[in-house]
């Protein structure tokens, strides 16, 4: 029995230390983003839900949000690739920029809630706006606390979130 447990154990410290190298070389290849444009910024680099989390706070950074989050998404998905070429897995990391991300997050919890108070008052689904992926996860949580169901439909980039009646 404590064998099994023991292996677990291991099995996490090495996910831990596994999302902790990709962080690692994550900051290292956004620096030399960062250095190349000539842009200040602070890099922290944390483990959240299983998966390494970076942010830059600082500078004047906005432009590498884009309006809605485009060139963040874009600048994830590179750093994504970065990761992959230098360490041979797949990377899951999350990247945020002068709190973007986490200022999303609230917004789209407080929308969750209000849509799915509607939903309750009058029984029928509601269809919500086109979102990206890390949106419309945001959603789905937030959703699934209240204890209603949600699905997504369609596809990118007009797939949507649609909350439905209990």
């Amino acid at each position: 029995m404590s064998e099994v447990k023991s292996e677990k154990v291991v099995e996490k410290k090495s996910l831990i230390a596994q999302l902790e190298e990709e962080g690692d070389v994550a900051a290292d290849y956004l620096e030399g983003l960062l250095d190349i444009a000539d842009l200040d910024g602070d890099i922290d680099i944390d483990v959240e839900n299983d998966r390494a989390a970076l942010a830059i706070a600082g500078g004047k950074l906005s432009h590498l949000v884009g309006g809605r989050g485009e060139v963040l998404d874009s600048l994830q998905e590179l750093t994504r690739l970065a990761v992959q070429t230098s360490l041979g897995e797949r990377s899951r990391l999350m990247l945020d920029i002068d709190n973007f991300r986490g200022d999303k997050k609230t917004e789209l919890a407080q929308l969750a809630k209000e849509t799915a108070e509607e939903v309750k008052s009058t029984g029928e689904a509601i269809k919500l706006r086109p979102m990206n992926a890390f949106e419309r996860k945001v959603v789905h949580d937030t959703i699934q606390e209240i204890g209603l169901t949600s699905e997504s439909e369609g596809e990118d980039p007009d797939r949507c979130v649609v909350v439905l009646p209990a």
